[in-house]
């Protein structure tokens, strides 16, 4: 039997540098595991979208489908929107199994990421006792959500950066620019942002005005196509092929 199609189910932005950092990770992803059949859907904005991926996909004859949302917490489209379009698509093509994968987040790798787009910004290992690291979230009015950014600054904190503080672009408080002035406020020398999203847009961009408002010295760049991720990607679709299958939650 062929192994289940690993379809990528990301949000989709009216920003054109969006959907090419996603292109630009499932590309990273087949060349990690050729043979893989590897497909991109988006839930808004740009195409195609997750129904014509797996009505396309029915029509080919494929027989499963891990669908893995591009998502770094479970909030709102991970809980309602993404089991609500694959709850219809199995009414529509009931040949079709489709099981939902986790989402990305939290994990060490997202971490060892995060690190790595500081290590390309300029920080180096032995800054890091000496630097306080704001740890910049899209965002979301879920408290689940919320409250795994807030664990994963302090684990964060442990791996040896002087501190380390969340702050949002949206839906939540505190703003990106007010982190780096109460870090400056409680004398930290050296203020660092490091924007846990995985492509660029508008609340990206956001997060950037802010660290540059209040003056950080230094600004990562998103998770984007890193190595990282793109083993993550396959460490939930493994977890996903590996489970027994249940149904979508209503």
């Amino acid at each position: 039997m062929p192994s289940p199609v690993l379809l990528v189910i990301a949000h989709g932005s009216r920003d054109p540098r969006h959907a090419a950092t996603v292109h630009a990770l499932t590309a990273r992803v087949r060349s990690l595991r050729p043979g893989l059949r590897v497909e991109t859907a988006f839930l808004e904005f740009n195409a195609p979208s997750v129904p014509q991926v797996l009505e396309r996909l029915a029509a080919e004859g494929t027989n499963e489908v891990v669908a893995l949302p591009l998502l770094l917490t479970r909030a709102f489209h991970a809980k309602a929107d993404i089991p609500s379009v694959l709850r219809e698509a199995r009414t529509r093509l009931p040949r079709l199994r489709i099981r939902q994968a986790d989402v990305l987040g939290p994990s060490p790798l997202l971490n060892s990421a995060l690190e790595r787009r500081l290590y390309e910004a300029g920080v180096r290992p032995g800054d890091k006792s000496s630097t306080g690291l704001v740890l910049a979230s899209a965002g979301s009015s879920d408290p689940e959500a919320i409250a795994v950014i807030a664990e994963i600054a302090r684990e964060l904190r442990h791996t040896g950066w002087c501190a380390v503080r969340p702050a949002f672009a949206s839906a939540s408080l505190p703003r990106t620019a007010d982190v780096v002035r109460a870090l400056r406020a409680d004398g930290v020398r050296r203020v660092a942002v490091a924007p846990y999203v995985i492509a660029s847009g508008r609340l990206p961009d956001r997060i950037a005005a802010g660290a540059e408002e209040a003056g950080a010295d230094v600004l990562a760049g998103v998770l984007g196509p890193s190595p990282e991720l793109a083993r993550l990607l396959l460490t939930r679709y493994d977890e996903a092929c590996a489970a027994a299958p249940v149904a979508l939650s209503a």
